[in-house]
């Protein structure tokens, strides 16, 4: 399953690095609460092929988004570029 890379969680003076949300096209967030638990994989685009893991801890809103905590953070291009979910 695909999910796209929304932004990182972030709060008016800080910025998480390893932490990041994602739309996985969830209508609430009753439906997006079952995806906690998963692994996640980015996969980079350039020649070689990077994987960056992480684990979706929980429901970020209302809206049906989730956070996802990586192993080490992803790179700014990252933002917009969808994951695999597992």
């Amino acid at each position: 399953m695909k999910a796209t890379v929304v932004q990182f969680r972030r709060g008016r003076h800080t910025i998480h690095k390893k932490h990041f949300i994602l739309d996985v096209s969830a209508k609430n967030r009753e439906e997006a609460g079952k995806f906690a638990g998963r692994v996640v994989t980015w996969i980079s685009s350039g020649k070689e092929k990077r994987e960056i893991k992480g684990k979706i801890s929980s429901a970020h809103g209302n809206n049906g988004l989730v956070k996802a905590i990586f192993e080490r953070g992803l790179p700014g291009q990252a933002i917009s570029m969808e994951v695999e979910i597992n």
